[in-house]
């Protein structure tokens, strides 16, 4: 698929498993605006920020046995949103490649690096100052969806938080930056010519 615009960078995926069922409708080069329902409350809020910075709107609904645990549907749909990802950048001609931003949520602060490489890699440095969950959701979770995303979409991804002490305000300093990070490697540079590597593929 080529970008022939940016109206083009749209993907509508689905993927249904015996224990989740995952759409997701992406559209790149939007203002920010998100429907998400996971059934799990804090992923999405976590989602709902990253398209927010991203300036990425999407429509996502996921069910899932979320009585067994939120494992699955977490994965699932990192997966789909990898998948998505992949999907709206098509050919990759014209993009900036990279990303990078550092995002501070008021005592913890958070780095995340983007590389639209074609080559999956997650290097996740993350510690959180205990383990307790919020409310339900086990923060393990987050890099879990991190790996799952990565796969999928075929991008390196660096993620760093060296400090904080709330979990909460770790997390969403992680998803805060990751957007603004893809927003700014998905842009369009119309100075790029091609595919901007040397070896004139990702």
């Amino acid at each position: 698929m080529r970008n022939k615009g940016h109206s083009t960078r749209k993907a509508d995926i689905t993927r249904k498993t015996k224990e989740t069922d995952v759409r997701v409708m992406l559209h790149l080069d939007g203002q920010g605006k998100y429907a998400i329902n996971t059934a799990i409350p804090f992923l999405d809020h976590m989602l709902s920020l990253m398209c927010k910075h991203g300036l990425f709107d999407i429509r996502l609904k996921a069910t899932g046995d979320i009585e067994v645990d939120d494992h699955h549907t977490v994965e699932d749909v990192g997966i789909v949103l990898g998948k998505a990802l992949k999907q709206t950048l098509g050919d990759m001609k014209g993009i900036s490649r990279y990303g990078e931003a550092t995002v501070p949520m008021d005592e913890a602060i958070a780095s995340v690096s983007v590389d639209i490489s074609g080559r999956p890699y997650l290097v996740y440095r993350v510690q959180f100052p205990k383990k307790s969950k919020i409310k339900k959701f086990d923060p393990d979770l987050v890099e879990d969806f991190l790996q799952a995303f990565v796969s999928n979409s075929s991008i390196t991804l660096h993620v760093e938080s060296p400090y904080g002490r709330n979990t909460h305000h770790i997390i969403e300093a992680v998803f805060k930056a990751l957007g603004r990070a893809l927003r700014q490697a998905v842009s369009i540079d119309p100075r790029v010519k091609g595919v901007p590597s040397t070896k004139k593929v990702l």
